[in-house]
């Protein structure tokens, strides 16, 4: 995989990681590209073979013209609303206005064209329970789905339904709705699980900076106020023409100023050590930002037991550098998994390992990279190594950093 820079943080990664993809298609988004589209319209179109019934009695029903218009109408109508209402139900989380009086218009073609049409027109009810319970709100959906099942027994035990056709259309018609509603559960759960990740992103990046702001302030008020105090101290001493009395005070003044930027320096080397769970909140906002899910132990957000500092901020360089690559590099990739995990060597000496998997395209024949040299010279500080491979089953890269734990195991 080719070189690429350390830094992987959202707010630096400019407009090529948004530009290479999409965010990934989940249960009940809204598709955007026209693969996502193409994708679910053929979903939804294997669940038309309800409407064979209605067709096939327009077809063969022996309706007048006018009779056979309005029914084809109607088929459109109801199937046109089904689409939007089912296909395109929500924006950003937000519903249509038009979705109650188009629920409605849908209703009403059901139970008309079920009532004056003939019964095969009772094949619509599963559709429209499907458009209840996507429509309806979450605490009332499963009662309307129930309420639409009721309305197919009693439509059809007045239209002279037989049982075992009543009953091939009562659980469908349940069956569906019940499912739909269970899928709206799930999509905003989905949609508060990602809102909870990009808030924890957030939340880590706040800390560190309120750490970095909090030891700036430790740091430099006592020596600000300190260097303010000989200052005045020095120019009273050169109005009063005590010489020796103010060069001392400058000479202090020199030592604080040069002591402060030493702590400074200091703290700033530490805020910028990586950690796990750092990077690990970082790794999470880079890769949606690039359309790349993420899928991570929650052992990697937790200190390890036994491993040293300057271990763990290795792993944290590896992961970093590895989702920096996935980031610029990894073309086609959707998802990125990590794994924690520990193994031993054949002289019993323990290792953690950290095991980054892409589903990209994979390293190609292209030699490694600067990024993966500096990754491997850093590992060889600690003891550690660098394997890189394909991922499984010869598709995207996989990585794996192998770090010492410090504990020897006598066979």
């Amino acid at each position: 995989m080719p070189a690429a820079p350390s830094d992987h943080r959202p707010d630096q990664l400019g407009q090529e990681g948004r530009r290479r993809s999409h965010p990934p298609s989940y249960p009940g988004s809204t598709p955007e590209t026209r693969r996502q589209t193409l994708v679910k319209l053929c979903w939804m179109l294997l669940w038309m073979a309800y409407l064979y019934y209605p067709v096939r009695d327009l077809l063969t029903g022996g309706y007048c013209v006018p009779v056979q218009v309005v029914g084809w109408a109607a088929l459109a109508i109801f199937l046109g609303g089904y689409l939007v209402l089912v296909f395109f139900r929500s924006m950003r989380g937000v519903l249509w206005p038009g979705s109650y009086p188009l629920l409605a218009l849908m209703a009403s073609i059901a139970v008309i064209t079920g009532c004056t049409l003939s019964g095969n027109w009772l094949g619509l009810f599963p559709y429209l329970s499907v458009a209840v319970g996507a429509v309806l709100p979450l605490r009332i959906a499963l009662t309307g789905v129930a309420v639409t099942t009721a309305v197919v027994a009693v439509e059809g035990l007045a239209t002279g339904a037989g049982s075992g056709s009543l009953a091939s259309l009562l659980v469908p018609t349940f069956l569906s709705g019940a499912a739909m509603t269970g899928m709206q559960r799930l999509v905003g759960a989905m949609r508060e699980l990602r809102e909870a990740r990009e808030t924890a992103a957030q939340l880590a990046a706040a800390e560190e900076r309120l750490r970095m702001a909090r030891d700036l302030h430790d740091l430099l008020g006592h020596s600000l106020s300190l260097i303010t105090l000989k200052s005045e101290l020095a120019g009273r001493f050169m109005d009063a023409e005590k010489g020796e009395a103010a060069r001392t005070q400058v000479a202090e003044i020199e030592q604080v100023a040069r002591q402060s930027l030493i702590d400074v320096r200091s703290a700033v080397s530490g805020y910028r050590k990586p950690t796990l769970p750092v990077e690990l909140a970082a790794a999470r906002s880079a890769l949606a930002a690039a359309g790349v899910g993420l899928v991570a132990p929650a052992q990697l957000a937790e200190d390890q037991p036994g491993l040293g500092a300057a271990e763990a901020e290795t792993l944290a360089w590896v992961l970093r550098e590895s989702v920096t690559n996935i980031v610029r590099h990894a073309a086609g990739a959707t998802l990125c998994s990590l794994a924690l995990d520990e193994t031993w060597d054949g002289d019993g000496a323990r290792f953690v390992v950290l095991e980054i998997t892409d589903n990209g395209r994979g390293p190609g024949k292209s030699a490694p990279g600067n990024g993966l040299s500096g990754l491997d010279e850093r590992l060889a500080l600690v003891g550690g190594r660098l394997e890189a491979s394909p991922g499984r089953g010869g598709k995207g890269f996989r990585l794996r950093a192998l770090v010492p734990l410090g504990v020897k195991v006598t066979t």
